[in-house]
């Protein structure tokens, strides 16, 4: 009697108790997350909760629980809220009765993910609801969920074809199918026909200090984390993003600007290199320079562990090894900073040459270059000299000229032949990569060449006046510089420094400035022999001896045989 009375009762509270629903919304990029609507949702994922709670209301169901997947695709199942709804739902079989979408395709774009999601909530006794289509268990319902969700799959496919389209055609054309890499910025605006176009600028803080860090990595002097720090002291800093806080550039990050091309002014998709359109910040010469250095660095970077300027400069005259620095503590424990022969250190060698103090070796050093200063007459018919030779070198040049630009020509015709027979299925993508890398490498010599050609002249004639301007004193010049100057001034004018088993340094010079020297000192021994002849004599003899050095380095130079590879002094690395 009192089970017959319970079980009506039981039937009444259930049928008055609202049916649970798990409320499921998406949207497929983050752009739609975050384009206006506050609280970073947008304005779909507001709608699509409100088409949902009314749906619910209307079969007498409430929405007990929300799962939201904020810019993500359907393509795939792989959603990292889709994954806790479904489990959810397992977990609470006894308690989900609905889940519901706005649309099928908030659920799935894949018949064969549509497949799986629904098997999985028909096992645990969960019905799919959708709050702008009519789907139901009924056989009707499943005929159109099939429909919708075959509907689905053929858009999502279509629409990345479409897409896939877009970009290939939009690289072809030089434009930037992603964000650019930091000292960039992609902007839009509107054209005077009133058309959006996205296209890409420099960044006025960040480029500038993009453009530097290439030029002194080029130097060979850095490695990839001093830079990186050097780079963030002068306030090089990551773009920020909606997750990401902007923070000081890093080594890792430095690292992948160097080797992007787009710096240069190629935008690569699939491994295929076009000509961009957005503006350089680097040349082609200074990009080439740079990858020289990172492939010479593939065993890694080493830092000097005591740096100086002098260091690569000093050699033994007793053995001819180099002279490294090593550290003496006195008693009273101050420490003495020391050059000595790394033969005599090694015991490699049967030296006897004694450590020398730093500081007495730079002092001796400065002497050196004290004892090199140009008179201000002798600096006056230098300046005139060099200025006429330049000048009728300059219009010897222009012939040669001609040639380079016509040959840089030729090539990029061939690279956009070999782009175009890319298109056409013509050579494969492996092939097409090899032929760019080799043209983009002539290219860069071929650019080299022509800057030579058309700034080596007048870039020449003003270095001359200030390097003219410097030696009037090279004493000085040397006292004032910083330890970097120092250095190059060094490797620049010494092939070696010698420092004797006395403690004296002497210098080899190289050419040609070891011809310049040799034939000053000759004059200062005619001078001694008081065989004095007239400055201006003097420098017209000296230069009749060596005008046909000069005729050859201006023709060497260059010439293509001779000219020295992009890299530097050093070859080419393979």
């Amino acid at each position: 009697m009192s089970s017959s009375t319970e079980n009506p009762m039981q039937a009444l509270a259930a049928s008055m108790t609202p049916k649970f629903a798990v409320s499921y919304l998406r949207v497929s990029t983050r752009g739609q997350a975050e384009r206006g609507g506050g609280a970073d949702e947008g304005f779909s994922i507001p709608a699509q909760r409100e088409a949902n709670k009314k749906k619910a209301l209307s079969m007498g169901a409430i929405v007990g629980k929300e799962f939201v997947d904020r810019g993500a695709s359907a393509k795939s199942a792989d959603r990292p809220e889709l994954q806790k709804m479904l489990e959810y739902v397992k977990e609470n079989t006894d308690r989900v009765d609905y889940v519901i979408v706005h649309k099928v395709d908030r659920l799935a774009r894949n018949r064969g993910d549509d497949i799986d999601i629904m098997r999985t909530l028909r096992e645990c006794g969960v019905q799919l609801v959708s709050a702008s289509e009519s789907i139901d268990d009924t056989p009707a319902g499943m005929l159109l969920h099939g429909i919708m969700s075959s509907i689905a799959e053929f858009y999502s496919q279509n629409l990345a074809n479409e897409v896939k389209k877009g970009i290939n055609e939009k690289v072809k054309n030089g434009g930037t199918v992603s964000r650019a890499p930091i000292g960039y910025t992609n902007i839009r605006r509107i054209d005077e026909k009133g058309r959006e176009e996205r296209t890409v600028i420099l960044d006025e803080e960040r480029a500038p200090l993009i453009r530097l860090a290439f030029e002194e990595y080029a130097t060979g002097n850095w490695t990839i984390e001093d830079l990186a720090e050097h780079l963030a002291a002068c306030g090089l800093t990551t773009r920020a993003t909606p997750k990401i806080p902007s923070s000081p550039i890093d080594k890792r990050a430095l690292n992948t600007v160097l080797v992007n091309p787009y710096y240069k002014g190629i935008v690569t998709y699939k491994g295929v290199a076009y000509q961009g359109n957005h503006p350089s910040i680097i040349d082609d010469e200074t990009w080439q320079r740079v990858q020289d250095v990172l492939s010479s660095h593939y065993n890694g970077e080493r830092t000097r562990e005591h740096p100086h300027f002098l260091k690569g400069s000093l050699y033994c005259r007793s053995c001819g090894s180099r002279m490294i620095i090593t550290y003496a503590k006195s008693r009273s424990g101050v420490r003495y900073p020391y050059f000595i022969c790394i033969g005599r250190h090694n015991k490699a060698k049967d030296c006897k040459q004694k450590a020398v103090l730093i500081d007495e070796i730079e002092r001796q050093v400065e002497e050196i270059y004290d004892r090199y200063s140009l008179p201000a007459d002798i600096r006056e018919y230098l300046g005139k000299w060099f200025q006429n030779y330049i000048k009728d070198e300059k219009e010897r040049s222009g012939a040669q000229l001609g040639g380079l630009h016509r040959e840089k020509h030729k090539l990029e015709h061939q690279r956009k032949k070999l782009l175009e027979a890319h298109y056409y299925d013509a050579i494969p993508l492996e092939l097409l990569k090899s032929e760019q890398q080799k043209i983009a490498k002539q290219l860069a010599a071929i650019e080299h060449e022509i800057k030579a050609h058309e700034h080596t002249f007048d870039a020449t004639q003003k270095r001359l006046a200030d390097a003219l301007d410097l030696v009037e004193d090279c004493g000085r010049t040397y006292r004032l510089a910083d330890a970097h100057i120092k250095r190059m001034l060094n490797q620049a004018l010494f092939s070696k420094l010698w420092v004797n088993e006395d403690g004296q340094v002497s210098a080899e010079f190289t050419e040609p400035f070891q011809t310049l020297v040799a034939f000053a000192e000759e004059e200062v021994a005619r001078h001694n022999e008081k065989e004095i002849r007239s400055a201006t004599q003097a420098l017209t003899d000296f230069f009749s001896v060596i005008s046909n050095r000069l005729q050859k380095f201006f023709d060497d130079g260059l010439n293509n045989n001779f000219m020295v590879e992009i890299s530097g002094i050093e070859p080419l690395t393979s």
